[in-house]
């Protein structure tokens, strides 16, 4: 195993985590943007209001993608046992 086996399997990961990991923050981004302009537009400053819809919509994501996440995941998880094996 060699430096540029590690380099390489950290840039995999990490690209993968910022795959999978922005469906949801993307979701979260444009609920906030959405409910601020709705506070800004009524001056409504209730501070639950904001954490309530981004919680259920990230948790609405990630029941419709995660058995997609869970796939990339298990796919990385495979790659990574196997480029283990074979180097020795």
């Amino acid at each position: 195993m060699n430096s540029d086996f590690v380099i390489n399997l950290m840039n995999e990961a990490i690209r993968l985590a910022a795959f999978i990991g922005l469906p949801i923050l993307l979701t979260a981004l444009v609920v906030g943007v959405m409910i601020s302009i709705f506070q800004a537009i009524t001056q409504i400053q209730e501070m639950t209001l904001t954490f309530v819809p981004k919680i259920v919509s990230a948790a609405a994501v990630l029941y419709l993608l995660g058995p997609w996440m869970l796939d990339k995941l298990m796919h990385f998880a495979n790659h990574v046992f196997t480029e283990l094996l074979l180097v020795k």
